[in-house]
């Protein structure tokens, strides 16, 4: 019995959601049609604004191309991020160095360690630091550098220094995408590569982000899904990624809302 066009579409997005491209032919083996079937079925997707087709097949779409304004950030996914930062605070221990990366989902976790005496804090992250200022009673470390105006972060060669003479408990890092192909990714290379240094200087890896950042793929890697030990994530994340997550022998915890 062949499949209608609505469950190949499912097919097609599903694979999609977890892959973040698709193929003409592994589609057309995995459904048993013709490949000029799965172009047609690739064209009335494309047309419905569920993918952009290439070269042999289609990859997902990116519903933004740039990283919006941290401020403009701050205001997505909000209830989500708040959740997802009350619960990674809970995993602080007293007396431990924690970093924080430059995030609209890790900058959460900090209300909720106000009033943590001794906690160390250490980041990059000017809006973090400035929250940290006003709110936190912990000791904190700023990972100085040249500061990106645009990124609202310290980035570059003094920074990644800095953070080399460190070795903490935890670091906490968001992201701009999750796929099982690209690993974590995030807008901009310098942010990328400060995130990496956090995450090789810990002896936890605790990513954070919400369920809209799975099977996304941004510019650039972080690291492998592998390297991580811990996701936090929201209700929002479907169970088909979870089980694959936790197939790659990472914890995951989701928050309560």
């Amino acid at each position: 019995m062949s499949l209608t066009y609505e469950d190949r579409r499912m097919t097609i997005l599903n694979h999609l959601e977890m892959e973040g491209k698709v193929q003409v032919h592994h589609l057309s083996e995995m459904l048993n049609v013709s490949t000029e079937t799965v172009r047609r079925d690739l064209d009335r997707l494309e047309k419905e604004g569920k993918l952009r087709k290439v070269y042999g097949g289609a990859v997902k779409m990116r519903m933004e191309l740039v990283e919006p304004p941290f401020l403009k950030r701050t205001q997505m996914m909000k209830s989500e991020k708040t959740a997802i930062g009350k619960l990674a605070a809970s995993l602080v221990q007293d007396g431990e160095t924690i970093m924080l990366d430059n995030g609209t989902t890790t900058i959460e976790i900090l209300p909720y360690l106000k009033d943590r005496l001794s906690v160390t804090l250490i980041t990059h992250s000017v809006p973090i630091l400035n929250l940290a200022m006003e709110t936190f009673r912990g000791r904190i470390i700023f990972a100085g550098g040249e500061v990106n105006v645009e990124y609202q972060a310290a980035t570059g060669s003094l920074t990644d220094q800095m953070l080399d003479q460190f070795k903490v408990n935890k670091a906490f890092i968001s992201v701009g995408g999750i796929s099982l192909v690209d690993g974590i990714t995030d807008f901009h290379l310098a942010e990328a590569i400060i995130s990496r240094k956090m995450m090789q200087r810990a002896e936890e890896s605790i990513l954070v982000a919400d369920h809209s950042k799975f099977g996304m793929s941004t510019f650039a890697k972080v690291s492998k899904l592998e390297e991580i030990s811990m996701l936090i994530t929201d209700p929002g994340c479907s169970k088909e990624w979870i089980d694959k997550i936790e197939a790659l022998g990472i914890e995951v915890l989701i928050s309560d809302k």
